[in-house]
This record gives structure tokens, sequence and C-alpha cells, in this order.
């Protein structure tokens, strides 16, 4: 049953569907679109909204997949999309680096500056090497970012080896005596045998 509120005006459930209704059309107003339809955020937020879209998008470029998707959408063939992409290369000052958690973003976001990239990442077999080169990379980073960084020791020019004391008089040691021949030792062999013949 719908109650009438003292005024005579529609019931409370109403006006605070009409109250929704209203902030919802001004939440739109505040998204207003330009001519090709992309929506301008709002900066009451102090740009807070259009900083985290932004960096979800340059951090996506860091994929692949997904930029054989937009190649695959054509997203490249219009214009204001490639002066979009020219635009985000504020990214790459530090102050807004550091916030990437994903740095290969940079390097496909560089690359995305050449037509020629943007089409050729629509071939399927483009985008299989681009993600196989990605994994190459991951896959020896360290050794490779650790052989360039680490600093290599210095050749040394070999020391000079130390002076040779004088010659001193080398010791006299008594003659060997020699055995005659035919005086040789016997084998273990026969050494058990004279062992056990007793």
């Amino acid at each position: 049953m719908a109650t009438v509120s003292q005024e005579g005006g529609p019931p409370p459930a109403k006006k605070q569907t009409e109250v929704r209704l209203q902030q919802q059309q001004q939440q739109e107003k505040q998204l207003s679109t330009t001519g090709r339809g992309v929506a301008k955020l709002n900066e009451t937020d102090g740009g807070r909204q259009r900083f985290i879209l932004e960096l979800e998008f340059v951090q996506l470029l860091a994929n692949p997949t997904y930029i054989h998707y937009l190649a695959q959408n054509r997203y490249f063939d219009d214009e204001a999309f490639v002066g979009y992409l020219k635009y985000l290369l504020y990214w790459k000052r530090p102050e807004y680096a550091k916030f990437i958690v994903y740095p290969h973003a940079f390097f496909f976001l560089d690359l995305l500056q050449s037509a020629h990239f943007r089409a050729a990442m629509a071939h399927p077999a483009n985008k299989e090497v681009a993600h196989r080169q990605q994994f190459y990379f991951w896959k020896h980073y360290r050794n490779n970012r650790l052989k360039h960084i680490l600093p290599r020791p210095m050749p040394k020019d070999p020391a000079p080896p130390p002076p040779m004391p004088p010659p001193a008089s080398a010791p006299v040691l008594p003659p060997v005596p020699v055995k005659p021949e035919g005086t040789t030792r016997a084998g273990a062999g026969e050494r058990r045998k004279r062992k056990y013949a007793n």
C-alpha cells in the first residue's frame, strides 16, 4: 500500500528512487563525451581515477596478446588512438614510472609508436614471436644483467718472479750402493712362499 507524504507528494520510496536517478544523470553529465565517443573523466577526485585507468592500460601493453587483440580489432587504424599512445609516453618519466609493475610495457609502448610494428602485430605469428622473446628475456634476464652489471676484475700485469737466491753450495749426499746384476729382489708371490715354507 503506497502512502502519501504529508506534503501530498510521492511516497518516500519514490523520492529516493528519483534522487538516485538524478545522481546518476549528474554523474553521466560529468562524464561528458567528445565527438569520437571517448569519455572524459571528472577531475573531482584529483585525477585519481584517470591515473588508475591509464596505469592499467599502460601495463596491459606489456602483454603481446593484448597488443595483438588491439591490432585485430583495428584500434591502431584510429588516429585518435595512435595519438593516445603517443600521449602515454609521459609514463616513462621517473615520477610515473615508479608505479609500473611490468617494465616491458615501456618497451612495447615505444614499439607501438611505429606504424610498421602496429601493422605487424595483427599477424598471429608475430604475436607468438614477441611472446617467445619476452619469455626468453625473463628466463635469462638475471644472468645477462649480472654479466653486465658486476664489475670485472682488471687484468693484472704478471708479478715479476721473486729474485732467485744466490746459489748455495748443494749438500753432498752419500753415494747410493749399486747391487750387482742378477741379485734382484723376489716378487711378492715368492715372499709368500718363503713365509709359509717352514
